[in-house]
């Protein structure tokens, strides 16, 4: 009651989120969504995403339609658990759901699909993502109505240049566009032009977020911020590299802004948009560090599930831990999270 009589007289705060991608560990997402939504105390004015946080950038927007942050809370759970059941996963899937692994079958089709273009592999193009997307998301409704301002990234594939989907492009194919793995899926066509997966040119894009007025700017950060060891076999290389490659426009991209930000602050006159910018994380480091990277490719429903979970724990912590300061100050330095190490 004391509680619920404190939130009457609450401000709310709006912010933007910044949704890195990661296949199906992108339902860490969903929990740490599902949780910001129940607390109710900040508003979601913008959110920039890229592949899995794309997908869960428009479920959150189109629930926001349908009945408010409950509404957005239920499509949320709508989507996922549509994805964990659409492909039967049970057969290719050994362990438990806080640590499954891949059973000889799933691993033989990766090798497989290493040798294989997309259109060998897939010949029909077959797609359940964007069944689930067509059933669960009105797009039409979305570009004419959503209040939030969606930013949706995908990376042209002749040009490796960033594309930027706003809410009046948005459509089904933008999102299956920033959620194109090339090794397994087919480039997506947008008005005749080829699309890859977002995060390879921006995992998220933050400066339109910036652009966009909202002084307090939250990232949901899903890669390791530090690796535990270094990469020794040819696996752990090839996937610590495929990890970098879609890292790295963001850590440029949050480097330059935390640069910006503290040459506005120290300037003669302090104002604008990136002198009063406040930057917040919740990061899954201590949530998913340890799972394996094959493990992104399993849309299993227990997992996602479980995934969620840790999601909603993380949100909880950071919660006490840092909205205080939302409305007031940075809860975290993006220079120094972000610096070179010895710098």
């Amino acid at each position: 009651m004391v509680t619920a009589m404190l939130r009457l007289f609450h401000r709310p705060t709006p912010i933007a989120l910044a949704l890195q991608g990661g296949g199906a560990h992108g339902a860490f997402t969903w929990g740490v969504l599902d949780r910001l939504l129940e607390d109710g105390r900040f508003p979601i004015a913008a959110i920039s995403g890229t592949s899995a946080g794309a997908i869960n950038a428009v479920a959150l927007a189109s629930g926001l339609l349908d009945g408010g942050n409950d509404g957005a809370r239920a499509a949320l759970q709508r989507l996922w658990q549509a994805m964990g059941t659409r492909v039967p996963f049970d057969a290719f899937i050994v362990g438990s759901a806080d640590k499954p692994g891949m059973a000889p079958a799933a691993r033989a089709w990766i090798q497989w699909a290493r040798l294989l273009a997309p259109h060998q592999l897939n010949p029909l193009g077959l797609n359940p993502l964007r069944d689930v997307l067509v059933e669960q998301i009105d797009f039409e409704r979305l570009r004419a109505m959503s209040k939030v301002h969606l930013f949706i990234a995908a990376t042209h594939a002749n040009t490796g240049r960033l594309r930027l989907f706003g809410n009046a492009e948005l459509s089904v194919d933008a999102v299956l566009a920033s959620a194109c793995l090339p090794t397994l899926q087919a480039a997506v066509e947008i008005d005749g032009e080829p699309y890859w997966d977002g995060g390879y040119s921006a995992n998220p894009a933050l400066f339109p977020l910036v652009r966009s007025g909202i002084a307090d700017l939250l990232i949901v950060w899903l890669s390791p911020l530090v690796y535990a060891r270094s990469p020794i076999s040819a696996e752990e290389i090839r996937e610590r590299a495929l990890d970098f490659a879609f890292n790295a426009t963001f850590l440029r991209e949050a480097q330059m802004l935390a640069d910006l930000c503290a040459g506005a602050r120290s300037s003669a006159w302090p104002f604008g948009v990136l002198a009063r910018l406040r930057t917040h994380l919740i990061d899954a480091h201590d949530a998913l560090s340890e799972l394996p990277q094959e493990t992104k490719l399993m849309a299993h429903a227990p997992f996602l599930e479980s995934l969620c979970e840790r999601g909603r724990e993380r949100a909880t912590s950071w919660l006490a831990e840092a909205r205080h300061q939302v409305g007031k100050t940075s809860s975290v330095d993006l220079a120094a999270l972000f610096a070179a190490p010895g710098t």
